[in-house]
């Protein structure tokens, strides 16, 4: 980990407008890549994630190389903590250390928004628009070649859940 030395502070901070956010829309959700890894020097990664009514989401997982942490923004979203399911609303947090099992989930008849963070910035970004690709290409996977996918991006499916 790097920290500053300096002794007088430097002008470099970076202002997004929202304009220069990049989205991934996608039929039942919206990623908004807030700050990426790209963006961070790698230092953590934040997206706003959206979702439809009864979107569902990824099923149960871990990453080797990074934690994920989730904050509802609104709505609810059913979190996995790799024991059990929350509902979570507004305000709530789950933190998850590297390796942890988890997954979330839009079950409800409402819409949900959530901020996720991941440390350091893992550039999940690319995972993001690797499965938009293969969702508009029509393109049918194997389950070997959808395991490599993941495993390029350090994700490892789990039958919990």
């Amino acid at each position: 980990m790097s920290y500053y030395t300096g002794s007088t502070g430097e002008i470099s901070a970076l202002w997004r407008p929202v304009a220069d956010v990049e989205a991934i829309d996608r039929p039942k959700s919206q990623a908004r890549l807030v700050a990426p890894g790209s963006v961070t020097q790698g230092q953590f990664g934040l997206f706003e994630w959206n979702m439809k009514p009864r979107s569902g989401g990824p099923g149960a997982h871990f990453h080797r190389t990074f934690s994920e942490s989730f904050y509802v923004i609104s709505g609810t979203v059913r979190l996995f903590n790799g024991e059990k399911w929350v509902d979570a609303t507004a305000g709530d947090f789950l933190y998850v250390p590297e390796g942890g099992v988890h997954a979330f989930r839009n079950d409800g008849d409402e819409a949900a928004s959530m901020l996720i963070l991941f440390a350091p910035g893992a550039p999940r970004e690319a995972y993001f628009r690797e499965l938009a690709e293969i969702g508009d290409s029509g393109r049918q996977l194997s389950a070997e070649e959808w395991t490599e996918l993941y495993a390029r991006h350090d994700q490892f499916m789990v039958d919990r859940g």
